[in-house]
């Protein structure tokens, strides 16, 4: 009898030990690692070395994990919150969530309404008629962003997804009463998208969690001398550490008939890729985007701050932009703008 409890002792030791250095060689860094593990025993040990990275209490990051266990692993704790500061920016963003919905629709890049934005040069050339006549723009003028995507496919982890996305820009010349308060320009960029997620240590506490390709188009819907458009590939990469997030993306132009091409030197100025960033601190997001041509040396900047909430969940929001192609009609014109606004999400 004692022969045998030795023997179920030391057996259950070498369970416990196995399963304790499976999910060590993981390093959980969210609760989406943790739901991988299909063994009961192994998930569990993981969410408990998954609360003791955050340094939070067990109970609190519990919470996050309740819709991955059943009531008999998880009954008290289904009425506390989630901790935010453990949801990666990314696995949010892109769905990557093993239980996150197939079909997900979610807001894409920035959704905003700028009240009032300022220009130092306003781009009023494009507009003429003739060399006589004069068409003065306003400096301040309003602009708003609407952008969403949908996932269209997906595995069942997850981690590779088809999504369609579209977004619009538009400027208003909604204080300059002269000229009937027009839309000066509008911008319209449909894109499929394919993305996978790499979930890669890179050392340091940065992970690889995002890898894209798309195809997308981008015009202002306008003709004769005012069409402004453009197709492109493009690939972007997603690495994060805590709440920043950095992004690179880089694309190739299709090139077009240069009879019918509007904007053929399109590249020269709005270049050939971008850098990209996000970074949240206590409800705020501050972001950041930095696009160019080496060659040509033009290109562009643009630094936003989203607040937390102030009404519902509308948030104020300030962009900056200095540089050229702000929008397709001004993809040559340099210009430094400051707008003021409400949005919603901060793109990422």
């Amino acid at each position: 009898m004692k022969s045998s409890q030795n023997r179920l002792c030391l057996s259950a030791l070498f369970f416990t030990t196995a399963a304790c250095s499976s999910f060590a060689q993981v390093e959980p860094t969210t609760a989406v690692d943790c739901r991988k593990i299909t063994a009961r025993v192994e998930r569990l040990a993981c969410y408990d070395l998954l609360a003791e990275r955050f340094d939070k209490p067990e109970a609190t990051v519990a919470a996050s994990l309740v819709p991955a266990l059943n009531v008999a692993e998880a009954p008290k704790v289904e009425s506390v919150r989630a901790d935010p500061s453990i949801v990666s920016v990314i696995d949010a963003a892109w769905g990557f969530d093993p239980l996150s919905d197939p079909y997900k629709i979610s807001f894409f890049r920035e959704n905003y309404f700028l009240l009032g934005r300022y220009s130092n040069n306003p781009n009023n050339a494009p507009y003429r008629t003739s060399a006589d006549e004069k068409y003065n723009l306003n400096k301040v003028e309003a602009k708003f962003q609407l952008s969403f995507k949908n996932r269209l496919w997906t595995t069942d982890d997850r981690r590779w997804g088809i999504w369609a996305a579209y977004t619009q820009q538009s400027h208003w010349q909604l204080y300059n009463s002269e000229v009937s308060r027009p839309f000066r320009d509008s911008n319209y960029m449909p894109e499929l998208i394919v993305s996978y997620r790499p979930n890669l240590d890179l050392g340091a506490g940065v992970k690889w969690m995002l890898l894209n390709g798309g195809f997308i188009h981008e015009s202002n819907g306008r003709s004769d001398s005012i069409s402004r458009s453009w197709n492109r590939f493009y690939s972007e990469v997603g690495v994060e550490k805590g709440n920043l997030a950095l992004f690179g993306t880089v694309w190739y132009r299709v090139k077009e008939n240069a009879d019918t091409d509007d904007n053929p030197d399109i590249v020269d100025y709005l270049g050939h890729g971008k850098l990209s960033a996000v970074y949240r601190w206590q409800g705020n997001s501050f972001t950041g985007e930095l696009r160019g041509n080496l060659s040509t040396g033009k290109g562009a900047i643009k630094a936003g701050w989203f607040t937390p909430p102030v009404l519902g969940p509308l948030r104020g929001y300030v962009q900056v932009f200095s540089g050229y192609g702000e929008s397709m009609i001004d993809y040559n014109w340099k210009q430094t703008t400051i707008g003021v606004g409400l949005a919603i999400n901060d793109g990422f």
